[in-house]
């Protein structure tokens, strides 16, 4: 039962599949069908290879080495930044910070405005649909300056309620920090407006882009959030690898987040001074290989083509939306008119992990439980959910396995 129109035809899925060599596994005799990347995403031949490739041929510290191998991976490694701050059209480099990850860059600038921005009486904006990495780092934060967390709250469909937020936006509010899409759901926030209201106030936006960044193309120049963090493991690179964008004028306001080597210029007991951006972020030896990694996973994605990628996706989308309706008895968490990525679901009253045990003996993995959004589950009154999540490595032939495995487990299950 295919209705949806065939618009992305100039992408070549199956040949792109062969470029995954993990898609070709098979899970209890079964060819794998993964439907769980918004947990994380399968990586390329070439992403494999090159971090193979610096391991072998060119392992070195960064920075300040003379020698040849040093030269090289240093080289590699800030080519790398060039490339992401080229995929986000960052007006410099030196505002792409690298780091472990989401969460460690939303730490990052958690921990530096509780250190210099945030006091008593004042407060931070996060949605109720914030992924528990966007939450907790300010509830921290909030904890240790005397400040106050504002939760926007969100609609049955699982959309924000922007009336409420522009209620929420007062003289006392320091920064709003909410995620781009939703990794439960797959809403997609309007970021623009949240944006512009809270620019209006001079108040700083953090995006958690985590699950926007592998499929909606982002131009922070022109988006204009004042931080942005994302996940390299979340868009096919490695894991142990992310991003914090940060405009210069912000980047520079901030305290350090750790101290040790790189990050700092001069060293004595009566006092440091500290490195000029991005290193001034970047203490220790950061993650080399998997940067490297990351920036070969952009211009792979760059060479197939972000465009046919975002229409292939929703296409996708499109399709697993229309034949999941067919299953008796489902029921969507979060049914909002723009969104991406991730499905959440629930069938009749089975429990979200017999239905993701069975699917997965069927060769189907997808993700089961709360995601880390407890309090959006708590708002829904359940206990957590199935989510599907697509790729454009995805087809409408692994969708058609998630539909009918999905009526077989409900047939064994009730």
């Amino acid at each position: 039962m295919e209705q949806i129109a065939n618009i992305a035809t100039a992408l070549d899925v199956e040949r792109i599949r062969k470029d995954f060599p993990i898609l070709h596994t098979q899970v209890h005799g079964k060819p794998l069908v993964y439907l769980d990347n918004g947990a994380t995403t399968q990586k390329p031949q070439v992403v494999i290879d090159a971090e193979a490739n610096y391991y072998e041929t060119y392992n070195s510290n960064v920075h300040r080495g003379v020698h040849h191998l040093s030269q090289v991976a240093t080289n590699a490694y800030e080519q790398a930044r060039h490339i992401v701050a080229g995929f986000i059209n960052a007006a410099h480099s030196h505002e792409i910070i690298f780091t472990k990850g989401t969460t460690d860059g939303i730490n990052l600038v958690a921990n530096a405005m509780s250190r210099r921005f945030l006091k008593p009486g004042d407060s931070v904006i996060i949605s109720a649909m914030e992924h528990h990495s966007n939450i907790v780092p300010w509830q921290i934060a909030c904890e240790d300056t005397g400040a106050t967390l504002k939760v926007i709250p969100i609609n049955e469909l699982g959309e924000l309620q922007m009336d409420a937020f522009e209620a929420l936006l007062d003289d006392s509010v320091k920064i709003v920090a909410v995620t781009y899409v939703s990794n439960t759901m797959g809403t997609i926030n309007p970021v623009e407006d949240i944006i512009k209201l809270a620019h209006a106030r001079n108040i700083p936006v953090l995006l958690d882009a985590a699950q926007a960044i592998q499929h909606i193309s982002i131009d922070v120049q022109a988006l204009k959030p004042d931080f942005l963090a994302f996940s390299g493991h979340k868009i096919y690179g490695p894991t142990g690898t992310g991003v914090l964008y940060g405009t210069t004028e912000w980047l520079n306001k901030l305290p350090p987040y750790q101290g040790g080597g790189d990050m700092i210029k001069t060293v004595t007991f009566a006092k440091t001074t500290y490195n000029e951006l991005p290193y001034k972020f970047e203490a220790g030896t950061p993650n080399i290989a998997g940067a490297i990694a990351l920036g070969t996973a952009i211009e792979y994605l760059q060479q197939v083509g972000l465009d046919k990628i975002q229409q292939w996706e929703e296409e996708l989308l499109a399709y697993a939306l229309q034949e999941l309706r067919t299953i008796e008895g489902i029921r969507f968490i979060g049914d909002a008119a723009h969104r991406s990525g991730a499905i959440s679901f629930l069938v009749h009253n089975i429990h979200p992990f017999d239905m993701g045990e069975l699917l997965d003996q069927q060769g189907i993995a997808v993700r089961t439980g709360h995601h880390c959004t407890e309090p959006l589950m708590d708002q829904f009154q359940i206990p957590g959910t199935v989510r599907a999540s697509l790729s454009f490595y995805n087809t409408k032939e692994e969708v058609d396995k998630l539909v009918a495995g999905i009526k077989r487990a409900t047939s064994m299950l009730l």
